[in-house]
């Protein structure tokens, strides 16, 4: 199955809808409502980088059912979220309600944001795991990310990294011929990370159709998805043609949900994944943050 980009919209709203009342069982939303001072496990990992939130008026792209967003909020920001799917937007105003969050909600895609949002600006523009690879182009969604900043605003994304969505488990049928003198790569009848998806920005979106989501056993009602991925060359360079200035990029071991099945391992300290075997291996997320001169 291919489609335009101009099909992306429908098809991944629909997507986002099926999934949202699934998510809102499987988000942990009972212990952020039974805790005033709990953080979703997200944010919890964020904190050191994020710095302080007090005050700032913060904008959320992406923020399907509100968890990170009511996080951000009692972190001491002002908080605007913003996301394409109506069913999720229910769910966080529901959230954002019984949690006792002033927290304001607009529905659009990100490249409508700017028109969304009446032209407000805001201190931070905070983007969460899993949601650029929904965007077919990375360098509108950073023309989008400095025209809601105010001079001086930052950016603050922490997301998948390309490598690990550029990655796919394949089982080996040989030995890779470098395993005679590195005797721990993977060997023969074993499962590995295989490099076999685009890294760098495709015209095409791949394709995907899972009745099944990462959060939930239910079965989602529109099951076909268009995704995109962006290498991280691209990404940086749309920021800075933006107008933005990178003030730190660290990558990580790990990722908050089971990218790779079979082959990760769950910290339940933390909520992450990670490679079961030799997880140095693999760069599965970073934290990038910028700043709008």
């Amino acid at each position: 199955m291919t489609s335009e980009p101009g099909d992306y919209l429908a098809i991944n709203r629909a997507n986002w809808d099926s999934r949202a009342p699934i998510h809102a069982q499987n988000y942990g939303i009972d212990r952020l409502l039974g805790d005033p001072s709990a953080l979703s496990q997200v944010v919890t990992f964020d904190l050191p980088r994020l710095g302080d939130l007090t005050g700032l008026d913060v904008v959320h792209l992406q923020c399907h059912i509100g968890t990170d967003t009511l996080s951000l909020h009692r972190l001491g920001g002002r908080l605007t979220g913003v996301d394409l799917s109506p069913a999720s937007l229910a769910e966080a105003r529901t959230l954002a309600e019984r949690a006792g969050a002033d927290i304001d909600y607009v529905e659009s895609d990100v490249y409508s944001a700017p028109a969304a949002l009446g032209g407000r600006t805001f201190d931070l523009v905070y983007t969460g795991i899993g949601a650029i690879g929904w965007l077919p182009r990375i360098r509108p969604w950073a023309e989008v990310v400095a025209a809601v900043l105010r001079p001086g605003g930052r950016l603050f994304i922490r997301e998948a990294h390309p490598v690990l969505w550029a990655s796919i488990v394949v089982p080996l049928g040989a030995d890779p011929i470098d395993r005679a003198q590195q005797p721990w790569i993977t060997g023969a009848g074993r499962d590995t990370v295989g490099l076999e998806l685009p890294y760098f920005e495709q015209e095409q979106g791949m394709a995907w159709h899972e009745e099944a989501t990462y959060a939930g056993d239910d079965t989602v009602t529109s099951p076909d998805t268009l995704e995109w991925n962006h290498g991280l060359g691209e990404i940086i360079t749309a920021l800075f043609d933006a107008g933005l200035q990178l003030t730190s990029f660290t990558e990580h071991d790990s990722v908050p949900y089971a990218a790779l099945p079979g082959l990760m391992d769950l910290d339940q300290a933390t909520g992450e994944y990670r490679l079961s075997d030799r997880p140095e291996r693999l760069p599965a997320s970073y934290t990038l943050t910028a700043v709008k001169s």
